[in-house]
C-alpha cells in the first residue's frame, strides 16, 4: 500500500471514530447522561484532531510542491472528514439543547 492510500485510510478511520463518538454523545444527552455525552464529545474532538493532522500533512506536502495524485480513496477520506466535522459541530448543539431542556 502506498503512503497516500495509508494516510487516506487513517483519515477515514479517525474521522469515522470521531463521527461515531459525536452521534453517541447525542444519544447520551437525550437520555440525560450529560457527563457521558461530554466525554464522548471530547473523544470525538480527539479523533478528529488526529484525522485532521493526517490531512494537514497532505496539505503541507502539496504546499511545498510535492503534489500527490488524487484518487478515489483520498476523495472518500476527505468526504468522511468533512462530514464528521459537521456531525461533531451539530452534536455540540444537540447536547447543549438537551442540557437546557
Amino acid at each position: 500500500m502506498d503512503e497516500l492510500t495509508e494516510i487516506a485510510f487513517q483519515i477515514i478511520l479517525h474521522a469515522g471514530n470521531g463521527r461515531s463518538s459525536a452521534m453517541e454523545a447525542i444519544q447520551e444527552a437525550k437520555e440525560g447522561n450529560f457527563e457521558k455525552a461530554d466525554n464522548l464529545m471530547k473523544e470525538a474532538g480527539e479523533e478528529l484532531a488526529i484525522a485532521h493532522g493526517y490531512h494537514s500533512r497532505l496539505l503541507q506536502k502539496e504546499a511545498s510542491g510535492k503534489s500527490a495524485p488524487v484518487n478515489v480513496i483520498l476523495i472518500h477520506a476527505q468526504d468522511h472528514l468533512m462530514t464528521a466535522i459537521t456531525v461533531k459541530d451539530l452534536a455540540l448543539e444537540f447536547v447543549e439543547l438537551y442540557k437546557n431542556k
